[in-house]
């Protein structure tokens, strides 16, 4: 539970047509493509209250019902080891009317134990058997009646990718709502004598405080959590009980009592028998015809796997990507562009010159414009994340870097929040909380920033595209390797100097293959590219007013030579002042003043750019448009250093601050920070100066 706020019961919906429905269940279980079926367009993304854990929700009209659909954090379990875990448990206790709990057909064992936990929790729940028609094509047949009336809450067969079993399971939740479902009963799972005792035990010692025995929360599920050593339970106990002391006191000698009797820690002894009630589940419910035939997931992963072919189709689905990201993406690009340009030219002509003018047509139309031209670029690399997600690629893309990442001392699970880094890193490094390995999560995070997310696209397809024209997607595919090359490359050094040690067990789950629903996959394409519209609505925008300030002031009137007055300007200043230590990389110091602007979000580069490049230009150069003007200032070899030093150099302050709460630590924070800015100088350093000693700087 969250720190702080003190344990309430869930608070039944107040409005007699509403149904709060939580939605919840393990990763690649389909929880993402049920909600899109029931939701579709109406839903919206934000963060849980006081975490920066995505909270997705939407409204489907059933029945008369308006139900408000929770899309929960994927978890395997709610046993509070990470924040993911903290918010689904906080979220069930205290929210939903009812829950939907996602299970994958195909993956019962695993999946069920979320459910032994939401039975121990007393949610009044409903099981959507999701991925139906793989379990029936792999010969898995389920008996559901008798599934759920062994669980206590009715079972639904659902493909959720096809949005198959969608009003049943609505039905189901009103029917749950209105106490109209004869099989709803909350069960106890036995955990055996000894343990049983015990449970009591603490139960004895919980009743005598009546603020937790007055049937809000149930003393059975407090008693085992504290058997578990659950710490936001003892937390919330210590903080509120005035029987704490003896509560904990029996806690922690039942605790020694158990694992005395058993010879092992408390916590595996109780999921030992949730999965003993798993296994006798199943033997009731559960039967699989073995046909002898391997599965179409796994015939493709024979090719896809490979020891050998594995590595190279990885890199070759990555090339497509940036590929298509550039090539498709140029034509939508120009026309924004011409748009952009149409817009700048007209207000050019109605507003008088002066001060206003160039505000709104340098700072606010140069600036933003020159960054939103690269809208549809950013959709398409989200287009094909969501894609390999939604197939299931992108797990096999972390299984197929397991032994690259074991020359980390790491695992392939380290890997996901690499990929998820393509799109941004500030997910990337919250997802380093899957690891329960604490220093193969500060590799892990440190390592993070090297790869390339989508905010730096801008400034490779800009400076790319105009330098290096048919092999601008070459050069793009080059920048993102070399961004995950230097992160192993770097994670090594780190294991074999800073953080000395061997890799963590870990065994890699892969998700069958599915041809992902449309709908679902633009979904998630908008959800992650509305982020960046945002951007350029908000910070985008108001950086461009600064550098547009800083690079108009202060105004001398004696100064005729547009060139003069910006080296002149605060900017120019500025500018002048870091140029010394760029100027060995091929930069000037326009090149410096937006790789520092850059820190606050580095698609500002671009918007840096945009109104440094065109300050103070006459007509017919702004017309010529940012490419131009890039094109006049710099040469390609300085480019290619800076789209390297873009690459490599300090994250911008949204993940500094990730960091920051990840690694609990200034010290390793300004490390990082460190570390990347001397790395940037060094490889740009290298690629300019080693390149002019070739003759590469025509």
């Amino acid at each position: 539970m969250s720190q702080g706020q003190p344990l309430v019961d869930k608070n039944v919906s107040q409005e007699k047509k509403t149904i709060i429905v939580g939605l919840c269940g393990n990763p690649n279980a389909g929880k993402t493509s049920i909600f899109n079926a029931l939701t579709g367009s109406r839903q919206h993304v934000g963060n849980y209250a006081g975490v920066t854990v995505e909270s997705k929700e939407g409204i489907v009209n059933f029945e008369g019902y308006q139900i408000k659909v929770v899309d929960l954090p994927g978890t395997y379990s709610l046993t509070a080891y990470s924040i993911e875990e903290i918010v689904a448990r906080d979220f069930i206790l205290r929210e939903p009317d009812v829950v939907i709990n996602i299970v994958d057909s195909t993956n019962l064992d695993r999946n069920l134990y979320l459910t032994t936990q939401l039975i121990e929790l007393g949610a009044r729940a409903v099981i959507a058997l999701n991925m139906n028609d793989e379990a029936e094509h792999k010969g898995i047949k389920i008996d559901r009646k008798k599934l759920g009336e062994l669980l206590g809450m009715p079972v639904v067969p659902t493909v959720g990718s096809r949005g198959h079993g969608m009003k049943e399971l609505l039905q189901e939740v009103v029917n749950i709502f209105e106490n109209k479902e004869p099989i709803v009963r909350h069960l106890h799972i036995s955990y055996g004598n000894e343990v049983e005792e015990e449970i009591k035990k603490i139960q004895a010692e919980i009743r005598k405080d009546s603020s937790l025995a007055d049937g809000r929360l149930s003393t059975r599920w407090l008693s085992v959590k504290l058997l578990e050593g659950d710490n936001e339970i003892v937390k919330e106990i210590s903080a509120t009980s005035a029987n704490k002391e003896n509560i904990l006191k029996q806690a922690d000698s039942s605790r020694k009592h158990i694992e005395g009797h058993f010879s092992d820690d408390c916590e595996i002894i109780i999921a030992d028998r949730r999965y003993g009630f798993i296994k006798g589940l199943l033997l009731e419910a559960y039967s699989h015809l073995n046909t002898g035939q391997l599965s179409i997931s796994d015939k493709i992963d024979r090719v896809m796997t490979n020891r050998i072919l594995g590595i190279p189709i990885l890199l070759g689905l990555l090339w497509i990507m940036f590929q298509a990201t550039y090539t498709l993406g140029a034509y939508p690009q120009n026309w924004i562009n011409s748009f952009v340009g149409i817009i700048s030219h007209f207000v050019n002509g109605i507003m008088p010159a002066g001060l206003l003018r160039e505000l709104v047509v340098d700072g606010m139309i140069g600036g933003v414009g020159g960054v939103l031209a690269f809208l549809p670029n950013i959709m398409l690399l989200f287009l094909f994340i969501s894609f390999f997600e939604d197939t299931g690629y992108l797990a096999r893309a972390a299984f197929i870097m397991d032994r690259i990442m074991h020359t980390l001392g790491l695992h392939g699970k380290s890997f996901i929040p690499m990929i998820m880094a393509f799109g941004c890193n500030v997910p990337g490094i919250m997802a380093t909380r899957t690891l329960e390995n604490k220093t193969d999560r500060m590799i892990t995070i440190l390592i993070n920033p090297l790869v390339s997310c989508s905010a730096r696209l801008p400034v490779y397809v800009l400076l790319a595209g105009v330098f290096f024209g048919k092999y601008a997607g070459n050069v793009i595919f080059a920048v993102y390797l070399t961004g995950i090359v230097l992160a192993i490359l770097i994670g090594q050094i780190f294991r074999k100097t800073l953080f000395k040690g061997g890799a963590a067990p870990f065994v890699m789950e892969l998700p069958p293959y599915r041809l992902p629903m449309l709908k679902s996959v633009i979904i998630h394409m908008w959800e992650k590219g509305s982020i960046f519209l945002q951007k350029v609505g908000g910070i985008i925008l108001a950086a461009s007013i600064v550098i547009w300030f800083i690079s108009a002031f202060p105004r001398n009137v004696a100064i005729q030579d547009n060139t003069e007055r910006l080296s002149k300007s605060y900017a120019g200043q500025m500018g002048k002042f870091i140029e010394p230590a760029i100027k060995p990389l091929g930069f000037d110091w326009r090149g410096g003043i937006a790789l520092i602007t850059g820190v606050a979000a580095k698609e500002i580069v671009v918007s840096t750019f945009g109104v440094l490049y065109q300050t103070g230009a006459d007509a017919n150069e702004k017309s010529a448009g940012l490419k131009e003007a890039v094109k006049k200032n710099m040469k390609p070899l300085s480019a290619l250093a800076f789209m390297f030093f873009t690459l490599i150099y300090i994250p911008c302050l949204g993940a500094l601050g990730a960091m920051y709460r990840e690694l609990g630590s200034l010290k390793w924070t300004l490390f990082a920070v460190s570390y990347s800015l001397t790395l940037a100088w060094i490889v740009a350093f290298i690629i300019y100066q080693g390149g002019s000693y070739l003759g590469l700087g025509a």
